[in-house]
C-alpha cells in the first residue's frame, strides 16, 4: 500500500444494536475523506496508551481539515473492539472501532505481520492513512509495531 493506491474492497465488522454488522471499505470511503489507523491489537501497550489516545486528542483538528470520520482497525473481533473503544473513551470521542477478525483487509493492503513470541499472529502493522474517495492520499507506516511516532494522530494531522 502506498500513496495514490485505491483501497481494495474488504469487509470489516462492528458491533451494532443487534450484534455484529459487516461494513464494507467502499461504504466507509466513497465520496468521503476519512482517516484509517491500524494497530497490532486491542489493549496492547502502545496501542492502548499512545496510538488511540493520539487520535482522540487530534479529532477536532481532523474535523477542521474536512475529515468525515476517524476509524481504528485491528485484527480483533467486534466485541473486543467495542469494549476497547469504551475502555479507552475512543467510542465516546467519536472514533469508529472496527474489527478485521480474519485479517482480510490487513492482508489486502499488505500490512500483515506475525510476532509469535508476543502471541501475535496475522496482525496488522501500525499505520495511519488519509483516504479520499477510496484513494490513499497520505500514508504513515511504522517500521516497528511497538512504536507510535509517524502513525500517531499528531504526525498525521501535521501532514494535512
Amino acid at each position: 500500500m502506498q500513496t495514490g493506491d485505491k483501497l481494495p474492497e474488504a469487509t470489516l465488522v462492528k458491533l451494532g444494536a443487534e450484534g455484529p454488522e459487516e461494513v464494507t471499505v467502499s461504504s466507509l470511503t466513497a465520496g468521503r475523506k476519512v482517516v484509517i489507523f491500524a494497530v497490532p491489537g486491542a489493549y496492547t501497550p502502545t496501542c492502548h496508551s499512545a496510538h488511540v489516545p493520539s487520535f482522540m486528542r487530534t479529532k477536532d483538528g481532523f474535523t477542521a481539515k474536512g475529515v468525515d470520520e476517524i476509524i481504528c482497525v485491528s485484527v480483533n473481533d467486534p466485541f473486543v473492539m467495542q469494549a476497547w473503544g469504551e475502555a479507552t473513551g475512543a467510542a465516546g470521542a467519536g472514533i469508529t472501532m472496527l474489527g478485521d477478525p480474519a485479517s482480510a483487509f490487513t492482508k489486502a493492503v499488505g500490512m500483515d505481520f506475525d510476532a509469535p513470541p508476543a502471541g501475535l499472529h496475522a496482525r496488522s502493522k501500525r499505520y495511519a492513512m488519509v483516504v479520499e474517495d477510496g484513494t490513499v492520499t497520505v500514508l504513515h507506516a511504522e517500521e516497528n509495531p511497538g512504536v507510535c511516532e509517524t502513525s500517531g494522530g499528531e504526525a498525521l494531522l501535521a501532514a494535512l
